[in-house]
């Protein structure tokens, strides 16, 4: 049975090269070709080809990735292949953690591309144990990052003016006593305030809300110093 695939990329003419390089190949066909993330959900969910080819940025810089996702949580058994431009691009990493299983740089050569082809099909893929380690740490590590970002804004959206500045002096280092001198009112204030800002935040320590504040670089990310 011939390794049958499908291509997902937004730009005809290299989709045609890969298209062409494929089916000139006797253990490989051409399923069906897709120009977008959307597109290729859709064929690779009804056709259910061995290996999907899949270009990383498409409508969006994403668009691949959410594309191999999607596919991935439905139909483990389709394997994904990312297509991109040059092997440092950052998506790689969060390719990778959205199941891809492989790259292939476009302006590799074509045995390059069958190799890899042939080798994600069998489960033959060799990556050397250092470099899958880091791959997938790295990709865990940045959507863990993403995600604990999504869950801190959510609450800060929560926070008053108020209570806003008194963490920012807090994860500037400031005590509770020098919180209050520095506004003016008694430390008992401040530390009401604490208390209102550890249940929005579902801590017991104002010391752990800097913490995870701290670990994604909260206001320096967001200009906010």
């Amino acid at each position: 049975m011939p390794i049958r695939i499908i291509i997902a990329e937004d730009s005809s003419e290299i989709r045609n090269y890969f298209n062409k390089i494929i089916q000139s190949e006797a253990d490989m066909e051409v399923a069906a070709l897709a120009a977008s993330g959307a597109e290729a959900v859709e064929k690779a969910l009804l056709i259910k080809p061995d290996i999907i080819l899949m270009d990383i940025q498409m409508e969006s810089r994403t668009d691949g990735i959410e594309a191999i996702a999607k596919i991935h949580g439905k139909e483990p058994a389709i394997k994904a292949i990312v297509l991109t431009i040059h092997s440092r691009d950052d998506l790689l990493y969060q390719a990778y953690a959205a199941g891809a299983m492989d790259y292939i740089i476009k302006t590799n050569d074509v045995a390059d591309v069958l190799t890899s082809i042939r080798a994600v099909a069998s489960n033959s893929l060799m990556l050397r144990p250092e470099i899958a380690n880091k791959i997938m740490s790295e990709a865990r590590r940045i959507q863990e990052t993403q995600d604990q970002m999504k869950e801190i804004l959510r609450v800060m959206m929560k926070i008053t003016n108020t209570e806003f500045e008194i963490i920012k002096l807090a994860y500037d280092g400031y005590s509770y006593k020098d919180i209050a001198t520095q506004r003016l009112v008694e430390e008992t204030t401040i530390r009401s305030e604490i208390y209102w800002i550890l249940k929005k935040f579902n801590k017991n320590k104002m010391k752990d809300v800097i913490k995870s504040l701290k670990e994604i670089n909260f206001f320096e990310t967001f200009n906010l110093n």
